[in-house]
């Protein structure tokens, strides 16, 4: 049985999974804050950088569906031990091969192995982020999900100072790899075993063949694809703005590079900024109305921002596009994990429909954009967005959650 945890454990528990979700946010920035010095260091050209990105992202996709089998075969605990410790394992290996061995495989390699720990902690940290919020009664998915959009800001920081400096590549990954590790361990002694989250039990515990049942069955529920749904457009909204808002300011709206910068800040603060606030405002109105709310402003941003007359007005767009997409994928993920029992199986699978997103997402705009201009693909992404508005009734929380609801017909 799952024993009643004191407000203290309860907050020693989130606390650590804050820090997982920082760390790996840190992790992923130091990787993507030195792309250029892996460029120079390999003499490779954008297809191959894109090549080694290919193999990041497709392994996340493998890594988000092993997340299951590691939950059910380790319990959380565990499973999230060895996950980041792949993950600080990927990032050294990097380092080797982009700084010392001067391998292309290598790095390749290494960066596959660090895309698996990534998309299996991402499951898992989600996972416990939703059981957390089962056993607060309060949406505080939102505020993990900014505390990993805060490791990136740090880890880019570093990034920067680093390649200022003049560190190289190899020791600056060594030491955020440690850190990852260190930071990780020290966090997961603070999750508690539970039996509702597969955390192994002993008698009476479902076999390894029901569990793998379980996690199939999952991908036959209509839920889980409405709920992908909203992930998807806002992963879209996300990911197109990450890789291709810089340039649609300078091919677009004739800015500058430096506004191309300014406008992906301003987009990036605002999505924080909508997770670091989006908690309560889940509570008060429910996930629902929420979600709907906040595909109208994205949609709206990125209208302004595709038609504007000036820098201003673009900026002014911009911010409400980063705004209405902050919430789409914790929300989602949230409302995934709903039934405590099937929580990992779903969100593993929810997640994977959002990660598919991320990593197509931007390689087939940049094809489009190649027809059509870049600002007319946008246009796509307003359907998405549509379409993720229009899915939002998936994530009415189902009877028995004690979380996103809304309490505004009180």
């Amino acid at each position: 049985m799952d024993t009643a945890l004191t407000r203290r454990q309860l907050v020693a528990w989130r606390t650590a999974i804050f820090v997982i979700f920082f760390v790996t946010g840190l992790g992923f920035a130091t990787w993507a804050s030195r792309v250029p010095s892996v460029k120079v260091n390999l003499g490779v050209n954008d297809f191959q950088i894109g090549l080694l990105l290919f193999a990041s992202g497709a392994a996340s996709i493998i890594g988000l569906s092993l997340a299951n089998v590691l939950l059910a075969r380790w319990g959380a605990r565990r499973g999230l031990l060895f996950s980041l410790a792949t993950y600080a394992v990927g990032i050294v290996a990097v380092g080797f091969g982009a700084h010392f061995t001067l391998s292309f495989a290598l790095t390749a390699i290494g960066l596959a192995i660090m895309g698996l720990g990534m998309g299996a902690t991402d499951v898992m940290m989600n996972v416990e982020g939703a059981a957390i919020e089962q056993a607060t009664g309060k949406t505080i998915m939102p505020l993990f999900h900014a505390l990993f959009s805060l490791g990136t800001v740090a880890g880019a920081g570093v990034g920067v100072a680093m390649a200022a400096w003049g560190v190289g590549v190899a020791p600056h990954l060594w030491i955020m790899g440690c850190l990852v590790v260190v930071c990780g361990a020290f966090a997961v002694a603070f999750v508690p075993l539970r039996e509702v989250n597969e955390d192994p039990t002993g008698a009476g515990a479902p076999t390894r063949r029901e569990k793998f049942a379980a996690a199939v069955a999952v991908w036959r529920d209509p839920r889980t694809y409405a709920i992908g749904a909203i992930m998807l457009g806002m992963a879209f909204a996300e990911g197109g703005a990450n890789d291709w808002l810089p340039l649609a300011v300078v091919d677009g709206h004739d800015g500058s590079e430096a506004q191309g910068a300014i406008a992906l800040t301003v987009f990036s603060v605002a999505m924080t900024a909508g997770r670091a606030l989006g908690g309560p405002i889940v509570d008060r109105f429910g996930r629902v109305w929420t979600l709907r709310i906040l595909a109208i402003l994205a949609g709206s941003g990125l209208v302004i921002f595709i038609l504007a007359p000036s820098m201003s007005a673009a900026l002014i767009g911009v911010a409400l596009w980063g705004l209405g997409a902050s919430l789409g994928f914790p929300v989602g993920m949230s409302a995934a994990a709903d039934d405590p029992a099937k929580a990992a199986a779903s969100v593993s699978a929810a997640a994977t429909i959002g990660y598919v997103a991320f990593l197509c997402g931007p390689p087939i705009l940049g094809w489009i954009s190649h027809e059509i201009g870049l600002l007319p693909t946008l246009w796509i992404l307003v359907g998405l967005i549509a379409l993720s508005g229009f899915a939002s009734g998936a994530a009415k929380p189902i009877a028995g959650s004690k979380v996103g609801a809304g309490h505004a017909h009180h």
